[in-house]
């Protein structure tokens, strides 16, 4: 099997960008490509692309001297602002923002210190609960700490003591946005600076875990201490036709009910509805709180076997180990004038299972459906 490509993070890419535009600033010379240090220690290379350095004079006022035989001359000083692209390469992961540039523009400022902010494409912060706070451009702490930690790496190196302003940018970003879920988190205008480590593992679940928790983190600043929680757009759109619910606070956890579940306990979350089609959430009933079907897939022999419970006899429970979908195995049963009964035991084992998850401390309420035929089953852990 072939072993797959790590790759950079977009807060990886920002900094090796500053790191390269702020070479060119201060040395006054060109850099083809530059390196930066993961927070693992990995090392990375990045290629430099589309670099544009500006220049204009800033006049300061001319000064008079007292000698009258002349004045002083005016003093000038050249502003310079570098900015310069690196791509981003996100390995073997299906990452939205493979193959995105990075702009870094730098320039010198009166002040010490160094700022940073986010140019096009980079989404500003409109909603409590996010580790930057309202306002901001959206940067996270660790790629901000990397962005400013490069930067200072470079002005020691050329013995700079003033300081640099910094704009990171990703021209396209504010369409590659709207397929993320940054609107919903309180981000717009653009897409995130993300990255804990600046190594992207590929096919990692991390970052869809990290946007769970921060979703629910948005929801607690918000006042929130009850979730509506679905692990896709079938749930969503179920809430809201069949069931009237509002779905504009609800949070899409995809195949990680474990984790949401582990997360909502640890910020104190009261009360929880869990609404679900039953392909995936049949899985609960095993016990399976990943229902990606890489992990498990047992939803026929999870109805089979509470079909047998219920006295269904060798001949269905084959049908049923044939069926393709839950909704196939649900018109088998019905045949049988089984299902209710069927969906009931599955539902009190999914019930169960929920209980053990949050040991009691969140009352679960739970809602199994398929479109075909409405609601399955439901119940409540308390």
């Amino acid at each position: 099997m072939k072993e797959l490509r790590t790759g950079v993070t977009t807060g990886l890419c920002a900094a090796a960008a500053a790191k390269a535009a702020t070479v060119m600033l201060l040395s006054e010379s060109s850099v083809r490509q530059v390196e930066v240090a993961a927070k693992n220690g990995e090392v990375k290379t990045f290629v430099v692309t589309d670099v544009t350095i500006e220049k204009g004079i800033e006049q300061s006022e001319a000064q008079t001297n007292t000698d009258s035989e002349a004045q002083s001359v005016a003093q000038s000083e050249a502003h310079i602002n570098v900015k310069c692209a690196v791509q981003k390469d996100a390995g073997d992961d299906p990452d939205i923002t493979h193959g995105i540039k990075i702009y870094a523009s730098v320039s010198k400022k009166e002040q010490v210190g160094i700022d940073v902010d986010g140019g096009e494409g980079v989404g500003r912060v409109t909603k409590p609960g996010l580790k930057v706070s309202v306002g901001m451009a959206a940067i996270n702490p660790v790629p901000m700490e990397m962005i400013k930690s490069e930067i200072a790496s470079i002005c020691k190196a050329y013995a700079y003591t003033g300081g640099i302003h910094a704009v990171i940018s990703i021209p396209g970003g504010a369409e590659i946005a709207k397929k993320t879920m940054n609107a919903r988190l309180g981000v717009v205008g653009g897409l995130s600076i993300l990255g804990t480590t600046g190594i992207v593992e590929p096919m990692s679940n991390k970052a869809i875990v990290d946007t769970i928790k921060a979703e629910i983190d948005v929801k607690i600043a918000s006042g929130k201490d009850d979730l509506l929680i679905s692990p896709g757009n079938y749930g969503r759109e179920f809430a809201a036709g069949e069931l009237g619910l509002s779905i504009d606070d609800a949070v899409k956890c995809s195949n990680f009910i474990g984790e949401t579940l582990d997360y909502a306990c640890l910020k104190g979350i009261k009360r929880i509805l869990l609404v679900g089609h039953a392909g995936k959430l049949v899985k609960l009933a095993g016990g399976i709180m990943n229902t990606h079907s890489a992990v498990a897939d047992c939803r026929m022999e999870i109805i089979a076997a509470h079909a047998a419970l219920m006295g269904v006899g060798a001949g269905i429970i084959s049908q049923i180990m044939a069926c393709a979908t839950s909704e196939a195995a649900v018109m088998v049963l019905k045949q049988t004038g089984a299902n209710e009964s069927v969906w009931e035991s599955i539902g009190q084992k999914i019930g169960f299972h929920l209980r053990e998850r949050t040991q009691g401390s969140i009352q679960v309420e739970y809602i199994i459906f398929t479109q075909e035929h409405g609601v399955l089953c439901k119940g409540t852990t308390i």
